[in-house]
């Protein structure tokens, strides 16, 4: 998780720069300019490397938090697709594998009875 937030930040301060790196797309929905994108990246990277760091903590509510965050930054990364499609596609990834082990672990702890 925490290293997907750092991701984000990366992506989010190369789109606030206005990098060369992303592809101008006409036409798209969900259009922003390229610095909105970058900031909308940036504060979830931040918040995605705190959720990691609470998660690190054992807290329940830091689960739920990560499940959160990581699903919110899945869905950025996937409106993110038209303007850098691999680093978007990637992020999708890591970030749904994120939603997944983070619940996969509340599902083993709810067997043996452990909450913390």
């Amino acid at each position: 998780m925490m290293f997907g937030g750092a991701m984000a930040i990366f992506e989010g301060i190369a789109a606030i720069a206005k990098d060369d790196l992303f592809i101008s797309t006409r036409n798209y929905v969900f259009e922003f300019s390229l610095a909105g994108w970058g900031w909308v990246h940036l504060i979830l990277g931040i918040v995605l490397v705190f959720a990691g760091c609470a998660v690190l903590t054992g807290a329940l509510w830091a689960r739920f938090f990560g499940v959160l965050v990581a699903g919110l930054g899945a869905l950025a990364n996937f409106l993110w697709v038209p303007y850098y499609p691999l680093w978007a596609l990637s992020l999708v990834a890591v970030n749904i594998f994120v939603v997944w082990a983070l619940c996969t672990g509340m599902h083993k702890e709810a067997e043996d009875g452990r909450v913390t």
